[in-house]
């Protein structure tokens, strides 16, 4: 994809008008975004994202990923968290950031401002985030899907998409995703860079020693045809581990206290507002 570039960010949609939807009355996308079983999906969804060939070159060209992995991590969750969870004050501050740390990734053949890259990236992180909470919770009625849905465009137009290029309805999203999925490819700069990632690049010690299960979570949430096209091995017996996890572990998940489940989100958040406080940048 050839994107048309510039020096400056292409005009995003208010900030008032792209969170509109998340003020809606019933449980949405708020109610469980902070849930730790999101997390889960967070591997699935960044590989996703790479096989977007714009996204991919992007974040193998300028990414401090590999040297700096828990930074990106918390730098990525500091933005979902804030533009579904935050203030009003916070959302425009993440934004703000975000976009300054989009500028200089860009190159001849993508650009970090493309709209269409950027939805991309929001449609990843609905599917990821809705499927994995109705692994866990069982499926909802359609009008909460639907809420959960308007919600999510969200991730997309705090920034540069236009709330006219989030599908108008779920089944559109969907013929939109499968259109989308059947399409993505990675070449051997995008192959390589997973294979770092998903090996911890320069992570301390303790988390390299859980990159083996992360792995097998990040591989068994991708689509089928994408495993083989990012170089990822799966396998019957893999699939039968993956399918025990996703039967037995969900009903104890729910036994959880609420505060322990929301561990993740209550610590990014507090990170995240403790940064904007002292003024210290953290994407």
């Amino acid at each position: 994809m050839t994107a048309e570039l510039s020096e400056k960010p292409a005009p995003a949609a208010p900030l008032e008008a792209a969170l509109e939807a998340a003020a809606e009355e019933g449980f949405g996308l708020a109610d469980f975004v902070g849930e730790f079983f999101v997390l889960l999906g967070a591997g699935a969804t960044v590989l996703l994202q790479m096989a977007e060939p714009g996204v991919g070159h992007g974040v193998a060209d300028h990414s401090t990923a590999l040297r700096r992995p828990l930074n990106r991590l918390r730098a990525t969750m500091a933005y979902v968290y804030a533009v579904t969870m935050g203030t009003p004050e916070e959302q425009r501050a993440i934004v703000r950031m975000v976009n300054k740390a989009h500028v200089p990734v860009r190159s001849e053949t993508y650009n970090a401002f493309d709209p269409d890259l950027q939805l991309w990236v929001a449609a990843t992180l609905y599917m990821n985030g809705f499927t994995l909470y109705e692994r866990f919770y069982g499926a909802v009625d359609e009008a909460t899907a639907d809420r959960i849905y308007r919600q999510s465009a969200v991730y997309g137009t705090a920034l540069q998409v236009r709330p006219d290029m989030w599908p108008a309805t779920r089944a559109e999203f969907q013929t939109y995703w499968d259109a989308k999925v059947a399409t993505l490819t990675a070449d051997d700069q995008v192959r390589d860079f997973v294979y770092g990632l998903m090996h911890g690049g320069d992570a301390p010690w303790f988390i390299k020693m859980g990159m083996p299960a992360n792995r097998f979570f990040t591989t068994g949430l991708l689509p089928e045809r994408l495993r083989g096209e990012l170089g990822l091995s799966w396998g019957p017996l893999r699939q039968r581990g993956f399918d025990l996890f996703m039967t037995a572990v969900p009903p104890v998940y729910r036994l959880l206290p609420g505060p322990l489940r929301r561990l993740p989100s209550t610590y990014y958040l507090w990170d995240m507002r403790r940064r904007l406080r002292s003024g210290r940048g953290f994407l």
